[in-house]
C-alpha cells in the first residue's frame, strides 16, 4: 500500500521536487530498485541516496496535508465505485 501511495504522491506533486530527487524516487518507489542498486548507479552511497528519497517523501507528504488532492481523489473514486 505505501508503494501505490507514494506513487500517486508523485503523480500529484512530483514537479515540487529536484529532478535527483524524482529520479531517487521514481527508482525505488515505482521500478522497485534497491538502495544499493540505486547508489551503484548513480555514483552515491546507500545513505545518500536514503537521504534524497526520505526529503523527498516529506516534500511530498507536506504538498498533501496542505492540499488534500489525493485524498479527495480517492474519496472520489470511493464514491463511484
Amino acid at each position: 500500500m505505501k508503494k501505490f501511495e507514494m506513487s500517486m504522491l508523485l503523480d500529484y506533486y512530483g514537479a515540487l521536487l529536484t529532478q535527483k530527487q524524482r529520479t531517487y524516487f521514481d527508482l525505488y518507489y515505482n521500478q522497485d530498485l534497491s538502495l544499493a542498486e540505486i547508489a551503484e548507479q548513480e555514483g552515491i552511497s546507500r545513505q545518500g541516496v536514503w537521504d534524497i528519497i526520505r526529503r523527498a517523501e516529506a516534500t511530498l507528504r507536506r504538498a498533501e496535508e496542505r492540499t488534500g488532492l489525493v485524498r479527495r481523489f480517492r474519496e472520489l473514486q470511493d464514491t463511484v465505485s
